[in-house]
């Protein structure tokens, strides 16, 4: 099992205002006292942008990027995101960095609404995948379409429409989709030559049924602790595993329960060193 790490674990993320950020040199050194080999890239200016600088900051800590989650807006019918991806494709093969986590970017900050798409804008959408999905080939970089609370890919309706009228391969984040209303471990049996990725989370159902109904929103279940170090929620983690495995999976399995940190000395290192140590126990 190839194990990789996340920022977002140690609270590092894109969104403004989305509690205290912890500096890249704690987060990449409690990494490698971990024994990860292994980071996705976190947010944009987490980690130096030159892709030589920050592959040569990332060896100091005996670590690789494998994969860099990129919102993006897929959705309009007048905007051509393809320049821009082509520009990080390119950042991406100089870097060395594996994978491209798509997410359909509402264009809104954050992830606590959305709007609606119409028909347009799903054809733009799913267009727009596949044009990128080619282009990434062409590069020899994987692009992935990670299904995200708060973007315009979210509900099992909204995944469903992806895998049917697109090829882009799936990072199977197994929170996001089970927040909302994908089973993840349903998905991996039926599906599973369409997943290119994985980030694992385990989830409070209790919380996350609270963020479908409308009582919660996702930053503030995220800080209520919807999830938990797996193993410890109410996903079936090693049940997606033995399915990914057993279908020949060989990719990354990126160790992700994203958390919200107060500026009063919150530490994260135990929960990902319980998440470790579950997956390891799987292996």
């Amino acid at each position: 099992m190839k194990i990789a790490g996340a920022p977002i674990s140690w609270g590092v993320c894109e969104v403004p205002g989305w509690g205290h950020q912890l500096d890249r040199e704690r987060v990449l050194a409690e990494m490698r006292s971990l024994g990860l080999t292994a980071t996705e890239l976190g947010p944009e200016g987490f980690l130096p942008p030159s892709p030589t600088h920050r592959r040569a900051l990332l060896e100091e800590y005996g670590l690789r990027a494998v994969g860099g989650f990129l919102p993006c807006v897929l959705h309009e019918p007048g905007h051509d995101p393809l320049p821009g991806m082509r520009a990080r494709m390119r950042d991406f093969a100089e870097g060395d960095v594996e994978v491209m986590v798509l997410a359909a970017d509402s264009g809104a900050d954050g992830y606590d609404q959305r709007p609606e798409l119409d028909a347009t804008g799903w054809k733009t959408l799913l267009e727009n995948l596949d044009r990128i999905t080619a282009e990434g080939r062409d590069f020899g970089r994987k692009v992935t379409l990670h299904p995200h609370v708060g973007t315009m890919v979210e509900t099992r309706e909204d995944v469903e429409r992806v895998v049917d009228g697109s090829a882009v391969p799936l990072c199977l984040d197994t929170g996001h989709l089970l927040i909302g209303g994908t089973d993840p471990l349903e998905l991996t049996r039926r599906d599973p030559g369409r997943i290119a990725h994985v980030h694992l989370k385990d989830v409070d159902t209790t919380l996350a049924a609270r963020v479908a109904d409308g009582g919660l929103t996702y930053t503030e279940a995220v800080t209520l602790g919807i999830y938990r170090p797996l193993g410890q929620g109410d996903v079936d983690i090693a049940g997606i595993v033995a399915a990914l495995d057993k279908s020949g999976y060989e990719g990354w399995y990126v160790m992700e329960q994203d958390v919200v940190l107060s500026d009063d000395g919150d530490d994260p290192l135990d929960g990902v060193r319980q998440s470790i140590a579950y997956l390891e126990g799987l292996a």
